[in-house]
């Protein structure tokens, strides 16, 4: 069995224009300071790396991990949430998501999605350089907006988008795979692959595809309603990575899963800082330490209640204390009385 490597955060959340999260150096002495070991770094953020050089220097590579070893800090893995959204969009949410894209390429979807087919090969290198194994995305959407059929969906509607999707997807997969690291789809609500049908789905249409793998984000589940618990035993070869997130889901006889529009605090289904929520985090790291998880337990901060800075110095106490230090022996080894096949054989009256 593994010890579960952590506590790590996801420094998304956190980046911004003022000190401490400004630039990587202050950002990392910020994260060290409360606790945590590792974190996983946004690369569209260029207050924390430049992706574009990480993918074509290993100087400057060095020059990261270098920064963030000064502080006692591990890199975790590289994120490419917002480029992955952006491989495959439908048009409905055209407007609202080109701000995730570079000035230069928004109001052109072609263009815009041929920038994010860069970007995510500039991680996969990037994430070669930074001797890293795992990166975690989203898939993109094209059928998301008929996920709740009325009228109903025309006949291979959804086939369609799931072949189209995997069309896209197929190279950077394989680009992933020439430089030996996984390419880890985060199971979300307003992605493609948003439970486990889904990846299924999408697994099937690019071949098994040895790169293909999950983020594991229980929070996520919780909202839909999925069996986060179940999930971890079904799709255990494929989950090599795990964001450590709560959320609550309390319907009411006004609203459910779809929460009627409101804000994230009126919703039946919200995100809550570490230990405020309804995850059960003592079943989900037991079944880490018990399965051989080889990754990083890494904090992804959203509440709609609590300070961001709160839930971070709480976060790393509540992964500290939740990682299970795996035993090497067997908690009865001092009442064995030994054994050989001769003795087995006796014991059990086979001779």
């Amino acid at each position: 069995m593994n010890t579960i490597k952590g506590p790590a955060i996801f420094l998304a959340q956190f980046a911004g224009d003022d000190a401490p999260f400004n630039s990587l150096d202050s950002i990392a002495a910020w994260a060290a300071n409360l606790g945590y070991k590792g974190v996983q770094l946004p690369s569209w953020d260029a207050r924390l790396i430049d992706l574009k050089r990480a993918a074509e220097s290993q100087t400057y590579c060095d020059e990261i991990k270098g920064t963030l070893a000064e502080h006692g800090l591990a890199l975790t893995e590289l994120s490419t949430h917002l480029q992955g959204q952006l491989v495959a969009v439908h048009p409905a949410y055209d407007e609202m998501f080109d701000g995730f894209a570079a000035p230069e390429v928004r109001g052109n979807p072609r263009a815009r999605q041929a920038w994010a087919v860069e970007q995510l090969h500039f991680a996969a290198r990037a994430s070669r350089n930074l001797g890293l194994t795992d990166h975690g995305t989203f898939s993109g959407a094209l059928a998301w907006p008929y996920v709740y059929p009325w009228p109903q969906r025309p006949a291979g509607l959804i086939d369609t988008a799931f072949d189209e999707l995997a069309r896209r997807w197929r190279p950077i997969l394989d680009a992933f795979d020439e430089v030996g690291v996984n390419l880890c789809y985060e199971i979300h609500p307003g992605e493609d692959l948003h439970d486990g049908i889904t990846f299924e789905m999408f697994l099937e249409r690019v071949g098994h595809h040895p790169r293909c793998h999950i983020l594991y984000d229980p929070s996520h589940f919780v909202l839909q309603q999925l069996d986060y618990r179940g999930f971890l035993d079904v799709y255990r070869e494929h989950i090599q990575m795990f964001h450590v997130k709560d959320a609550e889901f309390i319907p009411s006889p006004r609203q459910g899963v779809y929460s009627g529009y409101q804000s994230w605090v009126e919703r039946a289904g919200r995100f809550r800082s570490l230990g405020d929520g309804q995850v059960d985090f003592k079943h989900i790291f037991s079944w880490m330490a018990a399965n051989d998880y080889h990754g990083w337990a890494v904090l992804e901060w959203e509440c709609c209640l609590k300070h961001p800075e709160a839930g971070a110095r709480e976060g790393a106490a509540f992964i500290r204390d939740h990682i299970i230090e795996v035993t090497e022996r067997a908690f009865d080894d001092f009442a064995d009385g030994g054994a050989d096949e001769a003795a087995n054989r006796r014991l059990l009256g086979l001779d």
